[in-house]
């Protein structure tokens, strides 16, 4: 069974989320201490395999509550997030420390109309992202692992803590796809 995409606004996030470098995420299980961010290149595919099969799904584009996005909605935060810390961690290895344009996730969402995007596009686009986000790892060594970004709310960062801060985002996010399914299997 097939229902349609809940029209709700979801309550913006406004967490600052930096707080997962310093202790475990207690959703999640994520550990940024854990991160052996020499894999970040394997650790991103591992998690871009996942979200093809999540979006293969007739009921992608269901929401499993009026105020949790749908797994399609998700996957193109993911896409984005994917998309947004490429270019973040290109110009922190080609500048010295550069400053990060603010990017709010929220409005990106309700303007790029994620719950009405075509969940086969997607997938394509977030393997491609992910992709060539795991080939720019590659390029990182040695020293470029201490180099210094910071986001407009003055949040800094390095290339490592960098790289521990974004992985958190698309493994809890699997997580909560895999958690909204559930409650979409109870509802049946």
């Amino acid at each position: 069974m097939v229902r349609t995409v809940v029209d709700m606004a979801i309550e913006p996030d406004t967490k600052d989320w930096t707080w997962v470098l310093e202790q475990p995420c207690p959703d999640c299980g994520f550990e940024a201490g854990a991160v052996d961010v020499s894999a970040m290149p394997e650790l991103v595919r591992e998690n871009v395999a996942a979200w093809p099969a999540l979006l293969d799904r007739p009921d992608a584009a269901v929401r499993p509550a009026a105020d949790r996005w749908s797994a399609l909605e998700y996957a193109c935060h993911v896409r984005d997030v994917f998309r947004l810390f490429d270019r973040r961690l290109q110009l922190m290895l080609e500048q010295d420390d550069p400053s990060f344009e603010n990017w709010d996730q929220d409005e990106t969402a309700v303007a790029d109309r994620y719950g009405e995007q075509d969940p086969s596009v997607v997938s394509r686009e977030l393997v491609d992202a992910g992709d060539a986000f795991a080939g720019r790892w590659t390029t990182v060594g040695g020293d470029g692992w201490g180099r210094p970004g910071r986001r407009s709310d003055g949040s800094a960062f390095t290339v490592d803590s960098f790289a521990r801060y974004f992985l958190h985002d698309p493994i809890h996010h699997l997580v909560d796809v895999a958690d909204g399914y559930a409650r979409l299997d109870r509802a049946g």
